[in-house]
């Protein structure tokens, strides 16, 4: 069935009866978060259905964090990007592996979550094999007999594209789904919040005064600012608010992390000594997130921290969703390369932003920080399941 986008259809009575659905994002955990207000809108229309999320080892991280997720499955899809799948007959005992999974679980539909760059067919076939009776998903071309519902993907680089969280929720409405709100959707737990803490201040940080966040980190290159630059701003944002500065990352990204951080006074390191919830609290209390635009942008979106974005124009859809926010780029003719290394090589859509932009774009963002309440806001800590 051809679902048109712009002419949601009144909900079908075959979506309303399925009780065991898979919802199917196999990139990162960013894009697992900018969907949560879709799979929202699957769990407050149908409130009696089991959802289970095929997510990538990275997207999989959100189980204990997304409250409307009841099961995760993991795996690394040999066409998504990055995802470290084997290669040769291994990935494909591994695919045979997963057919044989789902048909175990006897889901009753499954809906496909894509960016208009991918092609959800590979997984639509997988989900028909599984004999998975209901398939939902954007497509460009006519899937036939792969997709139980297809609606027709209008999105383009060249033409425009929606944002991310309003592709998915067009795909999920289309069969008559919809949300509450379209709020982002990301959580942690108490145990978090005191550990967050008890970090910050073995860093020689003080939980009772402001703070905010500096994640110099991106997977792609051509997404990352230069590391020196961030501790630029950073200093800047110190010497105008007094508020600590707090470098993030992951493990691998301790270099990066070092480099922006060197030669600031005060500068706190938590890189990869945080759980992702762990992160998440600190995220909650901080004053504002200073970042590349990569996962923790769209949790800070989800947790209602303001965020000055450092984004560079490979994708247009991804900018921070129903929150605070400084956008910094510098447009360039190169701009929606869906480069993950810049294909011109100087980056200048981020490169040209000087680091007193991006200081001023995080005053003007975070006021008169004065006394806030300590790590963190309290009303946002909310206590999910453990994974």
């Amino acid at each position: 069935m051809n679902h048109d986008p712009l002419h949601p259809t009144e909900p079908l009575r075959r979506w309303r009866a399925a009780r065991n659905i898979l919802l199917v994002r196999l990139d990162n955990l960013g894009d697992v978060v900018m969907s949560t207000p879709a799979f929202a809108a699957v769990r407050h229309t149908l409130p009696q259905a089991r959802l289970t999320l095929l997510a990538s080892r990275s997207g999989a991280a959100a189980l204990a964090h997304v409250p409307m997720l009841d099961d995760v499955i993991v795996y690394d899809a040999p066409w998504s990007k990055g995802s470290g799948a084997p290669r040769g007959p291994e990935s494909v005992e591994a695919d045979r592996a997963l057919i044989g999974q789902l048909a175990e679980r006897r889901f009753d539909a499954a809906i496909i979550f894509t960016v208009c760059t991918q092609s959800a067919l590979p997984a639509a076939l997988m989900c028909r094999l599984a004999g998975i009776p209901l398939r939902l998903a954007h497509a460009r071309e006519n899937p036939y007999d792969l997709l139980s519902d297809w609606v027709r993907d209008t999105d383009s680089p060249e033409t425009g594209m929606r944002h991310e969280v309003a592709r998915q929720l067009a795909l999920v409405a289309a069969v008559g789904l919809h949300p509450r709100d379209d709020a982002l959707v990301f959580r942690y737990r108490v145990d978090d919040v005191l550990a967050a803490r008890a970090k910050l201040a073995a860093a020689g940080g003080d939980p009772m005064r402001p703070y905010f966040i500096v994640h110099p980190g991106a997977t792609a290159p051509s997404r990352r600012y230069p590391a020196a630059r961030f501790g630029v701003a950073a200093q800047q944002i110190v010497a105008a608010t007094g508020c600590q500065p707090v470098f993030t990352g992951g493990a691998d990204e301790q270099a990066l992390v070092d480099e922006a951080a060197a030669g600031l006074p005060g500068a706190l390191s938590l890189a990869g000594q945080l759980s992702l919830g762990e992160f998440a609290a600190l995220l909650a209390g901080a004053q504002v997130l200073v970042s590349n635009n990569t996962g923790p942008v769209h949790m800070a979106a989800a947790l209602g921290t303001p965020v000055v974005d450092l984004y560079a124009l490979t994708n247009p859809q991804h900018t921070p969703w129903k929150v605070r926010s400084r956008v910094l780029s510098h447009d360039v003719p190169c701009r929606n390369c869906f480069k993950s290394v810049c294909p011109e090589g100087h980056n200048d859509c981020l490169h040209k932003v000087e680091p007193q932009a991006v200081a001023q774009a995080a005053q003007e963002l975070m006021g008169q920080p004065g006394v806030v309440v300590p790590l963190p806001v309290q009303a946002r800590v909310s206590v999910v399941p453990a994974l």
